[in-house]
């Protein structure tokens, strides 16, 4: 795996802040001796000055990893804090180098230390995190590595329950469709329905009216079986009345 570009120029300022408090105490060792301090401000100065350009290039891949999403949130905020403390060891570099104040003790403790190495613990990171101290880059860059497969692994999961969601909504949304054109045959059956009961009324209204005027201008049922029984009675007696008749 290539390495990370950052973590590598973070080592070599790291590796230049440390020369630059070395060689601010030799020169102060220098002065107090009585001896010439000529080259070796000179070379201060210009280590201050590659540290100051180092800690500009940080800034700006720091800000293109956020920005394009390299490396987590948490990781930007790790990194920042680490930058911040090198923008401060830079502040106490140079006002210790001007004569401003004490010599910073942080001075005198990495030189104690022997300078930064790859792999052991930085001496200028006063509040390093507990899940990174005592790493070093390489097994930095693998447990962000794992980090951000973690959380590959549960936006993937994440997508999968997304997905069913989105699957299920569609079925749901299919199944109201289906309803709704059941729904909408049988509004048709029922006005269909309905609008043949409202002709079978008319039809019936309409005979209705037919009966009850055609009923008005005939005899009644009662009446004509009155009739029809006289006429039979005639029929009966018709040949008895006629004998009567022919004897008188």
């Amino acid at each position: 795996m290539a390495p990370d570009p950052w973590f590598s120029t973070y080592d070599s300022t790291c590796q230049i802040a440390q020369e630059i408090a070395e060689k601010v105490q030799q020169r102060n060792q220098y002065e107090r001796n009585g001896e010439n301090t000529t080259k070796l401000t000179v070379t201060i100065r210009a280590l201050l000055q590659k540290l100051k350009e180092k800690i500009a290039l940080l800034k700006d891949l720091l800000l293109r990893a956020v920005a394009t999403h390299q490396i987590t949130q948490l990781e930007g905020d790790r990194r920042q804090n680490l930058l911040d403390d090198l923008v401060t060891r830079e502040r106490l570099l140079l006002a210790s180098f001007k004569n401003e104040g004490a010599e910073p003790d942080i001075i005198r403790s990495s030189l104690m230390t022997g300078g930064a190495k790859r792999g052991a613990p930085n001496p200028w990171l006063l509040e390093e995190p507990e899940e990174t101290r005592g790493l070093g880059f390489d097994e930095i860059r693998q447990q962000q590595q794992k980090i951000i497969q973690e959380q590959d692994a549960g936006l993937d999961a994440l997508s999968s329950i997304i997905s069913r969601q989105k699957q299920m909504g569609q079925e749901i949304g299919n199944e109201l469709d289906e309803q709704n054109e059941i729904i909408d045959d049988l509004a048709n059956l029922v006005e269909n329905t309905d609008e043949k009961l409202r002709a079978e009324t008319r039809r019936v209204n309409l005979v209705d009216r037919k009966s009850t005027s055609c009923g008005s201008e005939l005899p009644s049922f009662p009446q004509r079986l009155s009739e029809a029984r006289q006429q039979v009675s005639l029929k009966e007696a018709g040949p008895r009345s006629l004998w009567w008749q022919t004897r008188e």
